[in-house]
């Protein structure tokens, strides 16, 4: 099952309306925006979000059985009272255990508990190594997460020996909203861990924590039910959603109208990072593209390439020649380049305003001096980094990163408006970020998982594609944006046994079905 195959179509991800994926804090005030308004109340939320969890358990596991429904002491638990019910009345045979003192349950968990209390018993659970717990547990039977939900900051004690129990016997685990003990910003499991699902149903939209971190491997399968909830979230990242054909197709016209890319090659021995570079910018349609190596390296690239063309460029001088050619709209520069030659012609390349993407070298060639390059950058490049570039480049912003609450997204957004430009922080869930404060997240995870992209090489042809669709006259965060997403398809269309070669030769069949739908 693919990771949207269940979103609502008020909120499906399109190329016309991408979806938001939420903090805690922003779900938070679009419920509050909501209940304000009068549009909704917080008692008509939770039985909403009852009946989304039960309505996804009975697609998943339609027969009726034995469950066990694990309520906390907060709204969390509240959802897990009304999936109680809701679960009794589709015939399962209910227990529910809870945590906490049932006085100090906020007033619409507490409604519903009494409700439940009304018509069956309340399991007072004294912690989560309850050995009441232990002994009502049976296997293949249905466990509902209702414990803690997104507001959770803190480790929870017991959850590593309550994970055990529940890890030892064949059961059927449902999460509401997301499993306890996972930070819904960060995707860190808190404290001693975290519990693992089968499936997450979530409300509304995703959240970070669904996708980021240990998310997608503690979530299961991932459900987002719609609870009444519409409008935008302020400061709301977007999901990344499949670039839309027009930027993608070919206009009528000649090769300089499609763009010429310039990357800039390494010394002999180190060209092929460059050369992969290229030829993903030739695949994703820049109409010419040139490969700049020094001098010494000519011969050996000229033995490996055809359709990109090549160009000695020495040295910065040499590059602000080939520089004052205006068809050269957009240069991809770090791959294999070596850290002085990228001192040396990173100045040359952001001195003339023009599209740039820097990766690897480009970013490390500064590390003793990060301020040098953020002096040089503009709104017209793209930096991208993974999390070991992106220390050497902000390492005050990439010590808050192992901070398990960490909100990735937020720290991209500051990196991005202290380079001021856009910032795509590679990953399995990668973050784009723009210095206006846009921000966009890509997901490789659930049913769009691509595994294989982890190999030597595969950000080099990331950077090439970033680099082809600039040269075709995209702005930096739309072309960060498809290139991630193709990537990926690339990838995912190519399975098994991919090498960095691979994924501009599986570009064609990417682009050929964008381009037919």
């Amino acid at each position: 099952m693919q990771f949207w195959a269940e979103l609502p179509e008020n909120w499906a991800v399109s190329r016309e309306t991408p979806g938001e994926i939420l903090s805690a804090a922003q779900m938070r005030a679009v419920e509050s925006a909501a209940i304000a308004a009068g549009a909704t109340t917080g008692a008509a939320l939770m039985e909403a979000a009852g009946a989304g969890v039960v309505a996804a358990v009975a697609r998943h596991w339609p027969e009726p059985g034995q469950a066990l429904v694990l309520a906390g002491p907060g709204n969390n638990g509240g959802d897990g009272f009304v999936n109680a019910g809701l679960l009794a009345a589709r015939g399962w045979a209910v227990a529910l255990f809870l945590l906490g003192d049932p006085a100090r349950l906020p007033p619409d968990a507490a409604t519903n508990l009494r409700l439940w209390a009304a018509t069956a018993p309340v399991h007072r659970l004294d912690g989560l190594d309850d050995p009441a717990l232990a002994a009502a547990l049976a296997p293949e039977m249905l466990v509902v997460d209702a414990l803690f939900g997104t507001g959770l900051g803190r480790g929870i004690d017991g959850i590593a020996a309550l994970s055990a129990r529940l890890e030892a016997q064949p059961l059927r685990r449902v999460a509401v909203d997301i499993p306890s003990g996972l930070h819904a910003d960060s995707g860190a499991a808190l404290g001693e861990g975290a519990l693992r699902a089968d499936l997450t149903v979530t409300f509304h939209a995703p959240k970070l924590g669904h996708v980021l971190g240990e998310g997608p491997a503690l979530c299961g399968r991932l459900v987002v039910a719609d609870i009444g909830l519409t409008g935008p979230a302020e400061g709301a990242a977007r999901l990344v959603a499949p670039p839309g054909a027009g930027p993608l197709a070919k206009r009528m016209g000649h090769k300089y109208s499609h763009g010429h890319a310039l990357v800039l090659g390494g010394g002999p021995g180190h060209g092929g990072a460059a050369r992969l570079a290229a030829r993903a910018a030739l695949r994703i349609g820049a109409g010419l593209v040139t490969l700049a190596p020094p001098p010494e390296a000519i011969p050996e690239n000229a033995a490996r390439l055809d359709a990109v063309m090549l160009a000695p460029v020495a040295d910065a001088a040499a590059l602000a020649v080939l520089l004052g050619d205006r068809r050269l709209n957009a240069v991809a520069l770090g791959p294999g380049l070596g850290h002085q030659r990228a001192r040396d012609l990173v100045p040359a390349v952001l001195a003339t305003g023009r599209a740039a993407v820097l990766d690897a070298d480009a970013i490390s060639g500064f590390a003793g001096d990060p301020a040098a390059l953020l002096a040089l950058l503009h709104p017209a490049a793209i930096l991208t980094p993974h999390e070991g570039e992106f220390a050497r480049l902000f390492p005050a912003l990439a010590a808050r990163l192992a901070d398990p609450a960490a909100n990735r997204v937020e720290i991209a957004r500051e990196a991005a408006a202290r380079a001021g430009c856009t910032l795509l922080l590679k990953g399995p869930a990668t973050v784009i970020a723009a210095p206006d404060g846009q921000a966009s997240v890509h997901v490789a995870a659930y049913g769009w998982a691509a595994p294989w992209l982890a190999t030597a090489g595969a950000g080099d042809v990331l950077t090439g594609m970033i680099a082809g669709l600039m040269a075709r006259g995209l702005a930096p965060m739309p072309a960060a944006e498809a290139a991630t997403w193709l990537h990926a398809a690339a990838a995912r269309r190519f399975g098994p046994g991919l090498i960095a070669e691979d994924l501009p030769e599986a570009l064609p069949g990417v682009l050929a079905e964008l381009l037919t739908t």
